[in-house]
């Protein structure tokens, strides 16, 4: 062989070796972006099951980009910035500053985080679930707001003051499986105990802001509404659902002939449960119907006359038309009072806000009008008790005066 053919077959050696590397090297950056992709698709559903954007998004306000106030007996927060700001968001946290704070309740600043972050829940999230969350969030949109969080009174102000508060109520632990259960109660008890924090709602807290462990998901007023018990109690609970019709509710907002999603849990299903798959919602269903059944009604609760005779009237003139003297509504126009879950709640605030501000249409059901102008506190009062005890209800006639008129003086709480 000529040393020109010599020299000619080892360029094309080498182009041909080049060739490979470069499509060797082309594989893996697609593996890569594949991969990537992946997680970051993954994040984003893992950021609607727990239902980021609601809080972390203010009324009229860009998404994520926080200012969202959230208020209780000590003052109120603005929820932060998490768009990849670097100035005002979270473009300067890594992986594992974003982790401590969900697994941790600690900023990047190394500040404890107050429990309007439901980091109580947070921290059952595993770090390969943590990871895709923060991949998701770097593409989201930046966003400039600066937002001034701490806005609580004396000495709540004060972060150092949550020590005491974590060594008392906080401890952190990833979710562990429960090998005697199956993988979808696993699954379930995943979305419901962290990444769902339902408990941060649906639970009732002691006077320094913690949920009070016995009486976990036996309801709670939030905003004014009141976060219905989601125990297997079968008069105030999801005792007498299964499991598809919870998964149903979450997904629709509505379980077919008896209720309908209101206040906080509207946009709960909006933003979050109404956009996840089957598989996980009836994951979370069948969880739920193990929870023990629990609620803190008196077991000699009161009763009255369901005829009471100025209950009946307020209730014929005002609501007979469209609910029915029977309370049994009209399938898929007008829900029942009758069996309704959110009217033998144990607490009547919802259904004292759903008569003084009205509902809109929503899920098939037509638009109720609000009777804050028709209605005295007095006569809300009577119709509220009269349909909690009626039709076999049986739920107890606790409506006060000064309820319905706190209610009516503070329609955002």
């Amino acid at each position: 062989m000529s040393k020109i053919s010599l020299k000619i077959y080892r360029l094309f050696t080498l182009i041909s070796r080049f060739k490979d590397l470069l499509f060797c090297a082309t594989v893996a950056f697609a593996s890569s972006n594949a991969l990537a992709n992946d997680a970051v698709k993954d994040g984003a559903y893992l950021a609607v099951a727990g239902d980021c954007i609601s809080c972390h998004t203010a009324p009229g306000g860009k998404p994520f980009a926080g200012g969202l106030k959230m208020a209780n007996q000590f003052g109120y927060v603005l929820t932060p910035n998490i768009t990849p700001d670097m100035e005002t968001g979270i473009g300067a946290y890594t992986k594992d500053d974003f982790f401590r704070v969900l697994h941790n309740g600690v900023n990047k600043k190394g500040q404890d985080l107050y429990p309007f972050m439901p980091y109580e829940a947070y921290t059952k999230v595993t770090r390969a679930d943590s990871d895709k969350i923060y991949d998701y969030l770097r593409t989201v949109p930046a966003v400039s707001n600066a937002v001034v969080v701490n806005n609580l009174d004396f000495p709540f102000n004060i972060r150092s003051s949550m020590i005491v508060w974590r060594e008392l109520f906080f401890r952190a632990g990833v979710y562990k499986p429960d090998p005697t259960q199956s993988a979808v109660w696993n699954r379930g008890a995943y979305l419901v105990e962290g990444l769902g924090h339902c408990s941060s709602c649906h639970s009732p807290r002691n006077l320094m802001g913690a949920i009070k462990d016995s009486k976990a998901y036996s309801g709670s007023v939030i905003d004014g509404w009141y976060a219905m018990n989601i125990t297997s109690n079968p008069l105030t609970g999801l005792g007498k659902w299964s499991a598809e019709d919870i998964a149903r509710y979450l997904k629709t907002g509505s379980y077919k002939d008896k209720t309908t999603v209101l206040g906080p849990m509207t946009e709960v299903v909006h933003n979050s449960t109404g956009k996840m798959t089957d598989m996980d919602l009836l994951a979370m269903g069948t969880y739920l119907k193990t929870i023990p059944s629990n609620s803190s009604l008196s077991e000699n609760r009161k009763k009255v006359d369901a005829t009471h005779l100025n209950g009946a009237r307020l209730y014929i003139d005002n609501c007979g038309g469209c609910h029915q003297s029977s309370g049994r509504g009209i399938t898929g126009v007008i829900p029942p009072l009758a069996g309704n879950p959110v009217v033998m709640a144990e607490k009547p605030n919802n259904i004292i806000k759903v008569m003084i501000e009205g509902i809109k249409q929503r899920d098939g059901y037509i638009a109720m009008p609000s009777y804050a102008a028709s209605l005295n506190n007095q006569e809300i009062l009577e119709i509220s008790n009269y349909v909690r005890s009626s039709w076999g209800n049986g739920a107890d006639p606790n409506t006060t005066k000064s309820l319905v008129e706190n209610i009516r003086k503070n329609p955002g709480l």
